[in-house]
Parts: structure tokens; sequence; C-alpha cells
């Protein structure tokens, strides 16, 4: 029988089961066999991993062909206006190439967020907002690349959503088996 677990992932934890380095991974936190992360988050990123036995599943949640949205709040450099808004909503011009259009919108800090460890850098006279931008894509940290390319530089980044399975109150390096939606149709 498949199964499926949300994963919270912890800042500075690899999204693999194995390093040669010594570093924290999965396995750190997982002592589950046989599955394998739907997709991964830059060891700099924290939040919402679903892993799975279901090689199916796993296909169906990473293939960009699929256009699964993923949601992440970015905590970023600077007060974030609309010019900003715009371009991440319009897609942006990355070095390997435009980004699709992304669903974005100014949040305030999102209230089930939890202390990092150790905390985002502070600077005495730039202020931080807040974004929650929804992509159907994945390439190599392309959230940072976006809202770098349009001026507002992210300094703490948290995905809280793939698809129909969302964080909710699972807290960094806690875990929970959830039902593989197997007729999943993107509503977004």
């Amino acid at each position: 029988m498949p199964i499926t677990i949300l994963f919270n992932k912890p800042f500075n934890v690899l999204s693999q089961f194995t390093d040669q380095q010594g570093r924290l991974t999965l396995a750190d936190f997982i002592d589950i066999k046989q599955i394998y992360a739907a997709g991964r988050l830059d060891r700099d990123s924290e939040g919402l991993m679903v892993l799975t036995s279901d090689g199916r599943l796993n296909k169906r949640i990473t293939d960009p062909r699929n256009k699964m949205w993923k949601t992440y709040w970015a905590q970023v450099e600077g007060q974030i206006d609309a010019e900003a808004i715009a371009r991440l909503r319009s897609g942006v011009v990355l070095k390997d190439g435009k980004t699709k259009p992304a669903k974005a919108r100014s949040i305030s800090e999102p209230e089930s967020l939890w202390q990092r460890d150790p905390p985002i850098r502070k600077r005495q006279n730039i202020p931080t907002s807040w974004l929650e931008l929804e992509i159907a894509e994945g390439k190599n940290r392309q959230v940072r690349r976006m809202t770098a390319a349009v001026g507002f530089p992210t300094l703490r980044l948290i995905r809280c959503q793939i698809g129909p399975w969302k964080l909710g109150t699972l807290k960094p390096g806690e875990w929970i088996e959830a039902p593989a939606i197997r007729n999943h149709k993107n509503q977004n």
C-alpha cells in the first residue's frame, strides 16, 4: 500500500536522505523506507515537502507538464511595491529564460510562522515585507531569482502548499501521513 507523508523541512536540512558531508538530511527526521521526495527544497528554504512511495504520484507532482501549483511565503528585503508584484504576475526574465506568470500578492507576516534558527539578518535601516507567490514550474532557485530580478531579494523562503496539500500546523521537523490524491485536478 503506497504511503504519502507531508513534512515541514527545517532550515539548513537537505531534501535528500543521505549526505557524505554529515549535514542534516531527511533521514534525521523520517524513518520510513521506500519513500522519495516529490520535488526538492533548497537547504536554505523551509516548509512543505511531499514524500511518497507512489511513483505515479511523485511524477504527477514533479512533472512541470502537470502544472501543479506550489505556494510560497517569501520575506523580502525592502517594502515590496505594486510594480514588482505586477512584474511577477506577468513573468520575469531570468538567465535561463522567462518564467511563466505567477500569482503574487503582498501579505502580512503569516500568523502560523515559527522562529527560524538562526534568524534572518536584519538591517537597521532597511525594512522587510512578505509576499505570497504561486508558481507552476520549478526552475532552480526560481522564487529567489524572481524576487531578486524585481529588486526585492528573498531573505526567507517557506513553501506552504503543493497542489492540494497544505503545511497546516506542522512545526519544523514534524511530519504526518496524508492521503494520496489520485485524481487531483488543479483548481488554481
